[in-house]
């Protein structure tokens, strides 16, 4: 009776190829595995060197072992084969290669996959003096938002816009002011709809860290305290974020208008600039 090998990455090599690509992008992510792995040494990676080396960097099988995966499957992928690639052992393969931030994205972009990690880290503190430089330097209304859309920094046209949340003291979150503060109905022009969107649009964004501990927590305490969150967030509804007309009922300036302008920061997927055009 024929028995099917199963790999460590829990792969069965007799079991129909997961498609991760075509022919052309996994040989372009094979070619960027080995170059990356013949300019590394044993000694780089706390290998203890095994004898006279045919070729330059290290092995196959020493990748696989520093991964924790199957030596098989990981040569399958240096020669382009068709075989399943998790996000969790590209990552893996990230570790082991060493390989530099925007090395890592190449090669998740190359795999065509998310990484699960990445922009997960807080945001170092001269990117986020950077962030703050940039928005004191605009002169229309902007604020920066992290995954959980913390704000993380604003200038001072924003906080004129956003007049009894912005320009108060305390922690600021774009959901928990537009579900949980009482002013915040009073100054966003037709509030309902925009509270739906924006539920849909943040479960659209946040789809790879939903079991991410801040976001969960987040997610979690606006059910427990918002009933139109509750209900809002249980439908579903999924849209990609999109700018457009962003109106206010000011106490100072009346009904203003602005279009809506989302960037994101480079290195730093899930912080967002976020600006508002007259």
């Amino acid at each position: 009776m024929k028995t099917t090998p199963i790999l460590s990455s829990g792969v069965s090599s007799d079991a129909p190829a997961v498609h991760d690509g075509d022919a052309r992008g996994r040989r372009a992510l094979g070619d960027f595995l080995r170059a990356h792995r013949e300019r590394l040494t044993p000694a780089a990676v706390g290998l203890p060197p095994m004898g006279r080396r045919r070729t330059p960097g290290l092995r196959r099988e020493e990748v696989a072992q520093l991964c924790g995966l199957s030596a098989t499957w990981y040569t399958w992928i240096e020669q382009a084969r068709d075989v399943s690639i998790s996000a969790g052992a590209l990552a893996a393969v990230a570790s082991a290669l060493r390989l530099s931030r925007a090395e890592r994205a190449y090669l998740f972009d190359l795999a065509g996959k998310r990484d699960l990690e990445r922009g997960a880290e807080p945001l170092p503190h001269h990117a986020a003096a950077q962030v703050q430089a940039a928005l004191a330097a605009v002169a229309a209304p902007a604020y920066a938002l992290d995954r959980c859309w913390d704000v993380l920094a604003w200038n001072a046209a924003a906080a004129d816009i956003f007049h009894g949340w912005l320009d108060a003291p305390g922690a600021k979150n774009l959901l928990r002011y537009i579900f949980l503060d009482a002013g915040a109905p009073v100054l966003i022009q037709d509030w309902a709809r925009r509270a739906r969107r924006v539920v849909a649009e943040f479960r659209a964004e946040c789809s790879a860290y939903l079991d991410d501990a801040p976001v969960r927590a987040l997610t979690d305490v606006l059910q427990r305290e918002s009933s139109v969150f509750a209900a809002l967030w249980s439908q579903q509804d999924v849209v990609e974020r999109e700018g457009g007309r962003r109106g206010f009922h000011h106490p100072v300036h009346g009904d203003i208008d602005f279009a809506q302008v989302t960037f994101r920061l480079s290195g730093h997927d899930d912080v967002k600039l976020v600006m508002l055009l007259p």
